[in-house]
């Protein structure tokens, strides 16, 4: 898998370096899906902000290979094997952790169809891991955070979570989900310290794009088909991994202490131009 995140360089603070000073406000954060992708990107870019990460993976090879490379960069990381979709996975998980900061839930599975070609078993499976998936981890992880009087969620939902977008059925019930999850988290919580957000992509360019045309459509018909699904954005082209990682850094941060059950739009556009 290519690596194609820059070497981590510790940030030290410097003069008026304020920024650098108030991300170092906690120190382990929480990742699932952190074997490529989105989530990969996140995980490099808190190791970045000096947080120790703990990737949550069921690839191992994947998520071994991510460690490795925040490791070798500086950072410190570790795997933890966990399918999110089984109660007793992730309650081992997270009984590893003594505690934990933030928990960002990024891993989940994408679904293509419509009501009427959508099979019940692809409908559990999108519930069972982006939806059950999800709550496993707040349902483990949230206590920890109650008992150190502080915490931060990030969760990975989508555009889809509340456009009606063509042939994302599945996928859409289970972001809409997502959403939901993080405002009853933020009310729940918030006279607890905790702060719960959540993300909203329009389509970013990830290994699971290039996997969907490579399996879709002929080598020719591959770059007009990237570039159309590239100009569906109204900026003209998809978000990168490392676009979406910067914000989650940032609704990590101190400088975000003051947001709590709000969605992020981070789509090109998507939401409000096209």
């Amino acid at each position: 898998m290519r690596m194609g995140h820059p070497p981590i360089r510790r940030r030290k603070p410097l003069g008026l370096q304020v920024i650098s000073i108030l991300s170092r406000s906690v120190s382990r954060a929480v990742v699932t899906g952190a074997g490529s992708g989105i989530g990969r990107a996140i995980a490099v870019e808190l190791a970045r902000q000096n947080h120790e990460i703990v990737i949550l993976e069921v690839d191992e090879a994947a998520g071994e290979e991510s460690a490795a490379f925040i490791q070798k960069s500086g950072g410190s990381a570790r795997l933890v094997p966990c399918d999110i979709s089984q109660t007793d996975s992730v309650r081992s998980a997270f009984d590893q952790l003594e505690s934990l900061d933030i928990l960002v839930n990024n891993a989940g599975i994408a679904s293509v169809g419509n009501v009427e070609t959508c099979t019940p078993e692809e409908m559990d499976r999108i519930y069972e891991v982006n939806v059950k998936g999800m709550y496993h981890c707040l349902h483990f992880a949230v206590p920890k955070m109650v008992q150190a009087g502080r915490g931060c969620v990030v969760n990975l939902a989508s555009v889809a979570s509340y456009l009606g977008i063509s042939e994302r059925f599945a996928y859409s019930m289970s972001k809409g989900a997502v959403l939901s999850m993080t405002m009853s988290i933020a009310r729940d919580y918030i006279d607890s310290g905790i702060r719960c957000n959540c993300i909203c992509p329009g389509r970013v360019h990830t290994p699971f794009v290039d996997g969907y045309l490579e399996k879709n459509y002929s080598e020719q018909e591959r770059p007009e088909m990237f570039k159309k699904l590239s100009e569906w954005q109204p900026i003209g082209r998809m978000g990168t991994p490392e676009e979406v990682a910067g914000l989650v850094a940032y609704l990590t941060s101190e400088q975000a202490s003051f947001i709590t059950g709000s969605a992020f739009e981070i789509d090109g556009g998507v939401t409000n131009l096209r």
